[in-house]
């Protein structure tokens, strides 16, 4: 597996990185712990060694399953990117939505990032996770209500701490990492991208190609809609979200199938599937540094696995962009 390196830092994650959001089962209609862990066992087998967790991510769920998978790994092969600042037990900060937990119980999400908060947060996850250190830690989502500068001098102490390898931000524009760039060394920018959300293509990242920082892709199967699997009049488990998502309108999913009829030929001479020739796609786009693929069990983990084994020559490239390129969606 091809591990690369994130901007500045001594941080290497392999190409496919391990999704965690799906198994702490919030907005996912609910989680099964065993092909959970099952799951994470079978991508670090195949070479993935990095997974991308977040306290969010089932309020806690994910990252206890993550820090229970990884006691059987080798910890120094292993890299842990996890998150903060975005709480569901306190009213400070910023208002982000209200939703319900895993339970049905309502919550509200706040964006909180001051120092105190940062250090707190870094020993929560610190002790789900079953770990001393956290290879990479990111900013959930921007917080307009602490400074900046506050926040990354958080980060800053975390690593002078050793508690922490590398700072990185999630969803922050140009000028947010501009002025992070001012207290810290960013390491990265995780942000959504995928064949059919490439908005980050026009300002943020080529700010981040020309500052060096790396550019962690998630949801690059747009939540699984480019695998191919998802058909008009989908059922969904209660409480998975993808059903109000505008991209699984029953309109979009029918011209995001056509398209991805036309590259089965691909795949299909590659012995892969859609899933894993989208996946190549993105880790192969300019700039991209590695892709998030979220998998809840065995199989799926496997097929993300042998997305980076595959290769896209440049006149299948040039089709499967073509293609792209007349695909129209209403978003």
């Amino acid at each position: 597996m091809e591990k690369r390196k994130l901007g500045h830092s001594d941080l290497k994650v392999s190409v496919i990185t391990f999704g965690a959001w799906a198994i702490g089962g919030w907005m996912w209609g609910g989680t099964n712990r065993k092909e959970a862990i099952d799951a994470i066992h079978a991508s670090y087998d195949f070479g993935v060694t990095s997974i991308d967790t977040a306290p969010a991510y089932g309020q806690g769920l994910s990252e206890e399953i993550v820090g229970e998978a990884i006691q059987g790994l080798d910890r120094s092969k292993v890299e842990i990117l996890t998150k903060f600042g975005l709480s569901w037990d306190t009213s400070r900060g910023e208002f982000f939505f209200n939703s319900t937990d895993n339970q049905g119980k309502p919550i509200s999400m706040h964006k909180y990032a001051s120092r105190e908060a940062v250090i707190k947060e870094c020993e929560e996850s610190l002790k789900r996770l079953k770990t001393d250190y956290i290879d990479l830690f990111q900013i959930h989502w921007p917080d307009n209500s602490t400074p900046v500068s506050e926040t990354m001098e958080a980060l800053n102490l975390l690593i002078d701490q050793g508690k922490i390898k590398a700072a990185g931000v999630s969803n922050y524009s140009v000028l947010q990492m501009q002025e992070a760039g001012k207290s810290v060394i960013l390491a990265s920018n995780q942000v959504p991208y995928s064949m059919i959300n490439r908005g980050i293509e026009k300002e943020i990242l080529p700010h981040a190609v020309k500052n060096t920082i790396a550019i962690i892709a998630y949801s690059p199967l747009q939540r699984g809609i480019l695998t191919g699997k998802i058909k008009p009049r989908q059922i969904f488990n209660e409480g998975d979200t993808r059903q109000e998502n505008v991209y699984y309108s029953e309109e979009n999913i029918v011209k995001i199938n056509l398209f991805l009829d036309k590259l089965k030929p691909i795949a299909e001479s590659k012995n892969a599937t859609l899933s894993q020739l989208v996946l190549r796609w993105t880790i192969d786009q300019p700039g991209i540094t590695v892709a998030i693929a979220g998998a809840r069990n065995r199989r799926q983990a496997v097929e993300n696995a042998g997305a980076a084994d595959i290769k896209i020559s440049a006149p299948e490239m040039t089709f499967i962009n073509e293609e792209l390129n007349k695909l129209r969606i209403e978003i």
